[in-house]
């Protein structure tokens, strides 16, 4: 009769403290699935700023001296940094064309300057022609990248006619599925031209959205000679008669800009000051993150700017800024594989 006592005198006490370790544990949940959200639904730009008088890279600038606009809605900045996240960077290089964009002397010069790298950053060499190849998955190791570079396949010599669509499509892909998730993502494109034509799928369209959906910022690396500005007037015909026969045209300059990337005329005898001034000016970029005031994951593009406050520009000088601007919004599908 005791125990039967004690038991109901105990119950409820039971029963109370069941609830709560059962709300705590769903408020747990709810928290790690907040974060989740977070980190799904933040926003990161890679902004470059320069001063307008000689171009030099604006060091020390804070957080408030940035302003975020989304289709024209100011944003609230929740994570700021310069040179602080790794790096994910795809050396894509061009094989289809009349001159070597990839000699040995700006071979030599990716081999010294990425030494400089933190050994965190992690890099990617992938070829294309009218087909790409991956020569090396992402790692940290640059002895690894070097020989890599000494494996790339021979010119695929004949009409100059660059499938940047496959390229940059399939890196852009390769980028999403496979670079680290907490970095921030640039596909260095080496070439000798910025046009190309669509021999095969995906179309130009597809192919710039894959890079807007991966958030990479596209730099191009144009390899020049005495020649180069022929085999540009060439191609420029042959884009002009692929248009008129219906087929699709990308130039990467586009892309270039709307990702808020570099493009470089390299001389190869120059290559290694050029590819590391590419690279400093890379790793130096702020990293401005928001989480969107638009809900909606409905896979919209999002038009984006960024702005120096006036207070800024007073205390630093006239300033430029280069970033991306515009975004794909994630649909639900893909919040789901990023989970």
């Amino acid at each position: 009769m005791t125990r039967v006592v004690l038991f109901l005198t105990l119950l409820p006490i039971l029963i109370w403290t069941v609830s709560i370790t059962a709300r705590q544990q769903k408020s747990n949940d709810q928290k790690k699935d907040d974060n989740i959200n977070l980190k799904v639904d933040l926003v990161t730009l890679d902004a470059q700023v320069l001063r307008q008088k000689g171009e030099r890279i604006a060091w020390r600038l804070k957080q408030e001296d940035f302003v975020v606009y989304e289709d024209g809605v100011r944003q609230k900045i929740t994570n700021f940094s310069q040179d602080t996240l790794p790096l994910s960077v795809i050396l894509l290089i061009d094989r289809r064309g009349s001159l070597e964009p990839f000699t040995e002397k700006v071979q030599a010069a990716v081999n010294e300057t990425i030494k400089s790298l933190k050994p965190e950053d992690e890099i990617a060499v992938m070829v294309f022609s009218d087909k790409s190849q991956l020569l090396q998955a992402f790692q940290t190791d640059k002895a690894k990248t070097a020989k890599a570079l000494k494996g790339i396949p021979y010119m695929d010599v004949g009409i100059p006619n660059h499938c940047f669509n496959v390229g940059l499509y399939d890196a852009a892909a390769y980028m999403r599925a496979a670079a680290n998730p907490a970095g921030r993502r640039v596909i260095i494109v080496f070439t000798d031209t910025y046009r190309g034509i669509n021999r095969t799928k995906p179309t130009t369209d597809e192919a710039n959205r894959a890079v807007l959906e991966s958030g990479s910022t596209i730099c191009a690396m144009i390899v020049s000679c005495s020649c180069s500005a022929v085999g540009n007037v060439i191609l420029g015909g042959i884009s002009g008669a692929a248009k008129a026969a219906g087929q699709g045209t990308l130039n990467v300059k586009s892309l270039v800009e709307e990702t808020g990337g570099e493009f470089v005329s390299v001389n190869p005898n120059n290559a290694e000051f050029q590819f590391d001034n590419l690279l400093t000016r890379i790793r130096t970029r702020y990293a401005i993150g928001y989480v969107s005031s638009n809900p909606k994951h409905d896979g919209s593009y999002r038009k984006l700017k960024v702005e120096i406050t006036p207070e800024a520009e007073k205390r630093e000088g006239k300033l430029i800024i280069k970033t991306r601007q515009g975004y794909i919004a994630p649909t639900l599908e893909l919040l789901k594989e990023k989970k």
